[in-house]
């Protein structure tokens, strides 16, 4: 669990890497290195006015935190594919947002219709795993646009490149997280 105090820290260590990708100076992580150093899965969402600009991250606790939101905050602003890369001129107008995500647990089922009963809109995250294509969408996607599980579910198939209806299949591996979302 991590404080509000940390979680704004987390804001700072994510708005000084892009400005240091920008700078071409080393950030400065001395003060965060030691205090989120525990490995966690992290997102980090950049928006200019409201607008998503970006958003890249690691579901799973592969990096100390620092690094996971660090290295998400850079590719946020300039390797997201579906948007051109971030310019130095607009670092003044984003906002960020830093997730820091639980480890995906795989939602078990015997039939698909069962993940429409075990999929808590607002709260959990889902990741869809089905031969070569995944995706993830965090929490608070769902509630942004006022989806329903079943919405939730389709739009999880359509990010991973699946037909809307995969989930309806014994073919896929949905998994759910929690994220604690600091703005």
């Amino acid at each position: 669990m991590v404080s509000e105090d940390d979680g704004q820290l987390l804001l700072k260590v994510a708005r000084e890497a892009i400005e240091s990708f920008f700078s071409k100076n080393q950030p400065n992580i001395g003060e965060y290195r030691g205090k989120f150093e525990t490995r966690s899965g992290a997102f980090v969402t950049l928006t200019i006015d409201g607008e998503l600009r970006g958003c890249i991250g690691y579901p799973l606790p592969i990096y100390p935190l620092w690094q996971a939101v660090s290295r998400a905050a850079v590719a946020a602003a300039v390797e997201d594919p579906r948007f051109p890369p971030l310019t130095e001129g607009e670092l003044e107008k984003i906002s960020i947002e830093v997730s820091v995500l639980s480890v995906p647990e795989l939602i078990q089922v015997k039939e698909p219709s069962e993940y429409l009963t075990s999929i808590e809109i607002g709260k959990d995250g889902l990741v869809i795993e089905s031969g070569y294509h995944s995706g993830l969408l965090l929490p608070q996607v769902a509630t942004e646009y006022n989806w329903g599980v079943e919405e939730f579910l389709e739009n999880l198939c359509q990010k991973a490149g699946l037909q809307a209806n995969a989930w309806r299949t014994h073919e896929v591996k949905i998994y759910k997280f929690q994220a604690q979302i600091f703005h």
